[in-house]
């Protein structure tokens, strides 16, 4: 029996506001798409936490047993600089500063994302689509749209009408905006396009002759709106109607509320189940931006090039920091976080090491299968990762005690219990152990075993300030020394 049918899922919709329990369309297969990035520039640390989230939303539904369909897509064209419908698209933009072709900015940061990730131990998508390898069906939807009487075409540009469209179905259903306050905000634009309304957004826009990006149709040459983009990729993979659609918070108006127009208005059908937004990433306590220089890359924080941390942090630390807050909730980084973090990390994966090496009795007097059941509890209250995690550290609390003769395990419960901590840790956390120092070091952790020589050589020689000394410097390194009967050893 697959663990989903044990198992009952609920997960926060943004269309209802409420937790719901999760039933797939189809039995046993769940459909999910994410937006991906814009491929204009490197990804950063806030993408970086959305992908992550929506990876361990991955990680769990098939350690429950679902065959997933996991489509993120790669939008490599029509993405306009500050979300609009006027203006220059990102891409191009960023082409013009490197003065280079446009395809070669798409594969220089698609390469510098697929390689972040990669270190971040994320799971590959099933499918990973591109915005300009699906110009045919976009073309296709606004045809649709435009016959349904949903879009009109000026100039060579194709809009979406809003107004029209909000009279037989609800725009606003997925942010909560209401059409009368949106139109009040943006009264002072009508005339400054070619819009009928200045709430319509563009379905295709005609490209001009210095636009480098540009594709034939029937309208004329031209490039898609960036929402209609997910629209396409995700119903040509996962159909009119799928299960979950992801992305961050930021996307929910105007992006999503697009994607939701769009599919009504060519389709008829409510395209998904489950809307789902991850939160923010804030830098010490502000919004993260270059222009403030409040801002950091993952390469500069795993490679401690920066100054706004104390040192580099490994990729499964820097996860596993983030995983400690719920997906939903606004998550703030800074150096006391994170060396917060790495010491809980580093005791965790000390633990998980060790848990098979327990010493077996004949009887238990811990209740694995009660603590399996509370582990399975939290994921399954939307994914509650920072539950999860308490949770495993009572795990390393059992080690612990066990370890030290105080409680008791027998053969069967400890085969249940080492198996559950590899699980949750590695295969639905997508935690990695790592070694001291974060990078498997050999030089390193023979640099320690001569340090901790020097320091049994000082304790026989009764030079315990030397032996003082360097545990002390050791441990501002977050290496801790523990003496025992079989000699001295070190962790993290």
């Amino acid at each position: 029996m697959a663990l989903y049918q044990e198992q009952q899922l609920k997960v926060y919709n943004s269309l209802s506001g409420e937790k719901e329990v999760f039933v797939p369309i189809h039995n046993g297969k769940v459909g999910m798409y994410v937006c991906g990035p814009t491929v204009y520039n490197y990804v950063h640390l806030g993408n970086c936490r959305t992908f992550i989230s929506f990876d361990l939303v991955f990680r769990y539904l098939k350690h429950l047993g679902y065959q997933v369909r996991y489509v993120r897509n790669i939008t490599d064209v029509g993405h306009m600089v500050d979300d609009a419908d006027e203006g220059e698209d990102k891409i191009a933009k960023r082409a013009r500063i490197e003065q280079i072709e446009p395809m070669e900015i798409v594969q220089k940061y698609t390469v510098n994302f697929h390689n972040i990730l990669k270190q971040f131990n994320n799971l590959p998508p099933s499918i990973e689509p591109t915005a300009t390898g699906h110009i045919i069906e976009q073309i296709a939807i606004i045809q649709g749209i435009i016959d349904n009487g949903f879009a009109y075409e000026v100039n060579g540009s194709v809009y979406f009408d809003v107004e029209k469209y909000n009279k037989e179905h609800h725009y606003g259903i997925l942010s909560g905006r209401k059409i009368e306050d949106l139109l009040s905000n943006t009264r002072d634009l009508d005339g400054q396009s070619d819009k009928r309304n200045p709430l319509d957004f563009a379905l295709w826009k005609n490209a001009e002759s210095q636009h480098i990006m540009r594709w034939p149709s029937p309208w004329g040459d031209g490039f898609p709106g960036w929402h209609l983009e997910c629209t396409a990729m995700s119903t040509k993979y996962l159909g009119n109607h799928f299960d979950i659609h992801g992305g961050g918070m930021d996307l929910k108006f105007p992006h999503h509320e697009c994607e939701i127009a769009q599919n009504e208005a060519c389709t008829g059908n409510t395209p998904v189940n489950v809307w789902m937004h991850a939160n923010m990433l804030t830098l010490n306590g502000k919004k993260m931006a270059k222009s403030t220089g409040n801002n950091i890359l993952p390469n500069e924080l795993f490679s401690g090039e920066n100054a706004i941390l104390s040192k580099a942090f490994a990729p499964a630390v820097v996860r596993f920091f983030m995983l400690q807050a719920h997906y939903r909730s606004v998550l703030d980084f800074s150096d006391e976080a994170i060396l917060a973090s790495e010491r809980g990390f580093n005791r965790l994966m000390e633990a998980v090491k060790h848990s098979s090496e327990l010493p077996v009795s004949a009887q238990s007097t811990v209740d694995i299968q009660g603590w399996r059941q509370q582990c399975y509890d939290a994921m399954n209250d939307d994914f509650n990762s920072p539950i999860l995690i308490s949770h495993l550290f009572e795990g390393v609390r059992l080690v612990n005690v066990i370890k030290e003769g105080k409680e008791q395990i027998n053969a069967e419960d400890l085969a249940l219990f080492t198996s559950l901590l590899h699980a949750f840790a590695f295969d639905v956390l997508g935690l990695e152990s790592t070694n001291i120092m974060a990078a498997n070091n050999d030089k390193l952790e023979g640099v320690v075993s001569m340090l901790i020589q020097m320091r049994n050589e000082a304790r026989a020689n009764k030079d315990f300030a030397m032996s003082d000394h360097i545990r002390d410097e050791l441990a501002k390194l977050n290496i801790q020394l523990k003496d025992g009967k079989e000699g001295t050893s070190f962790s993290l």
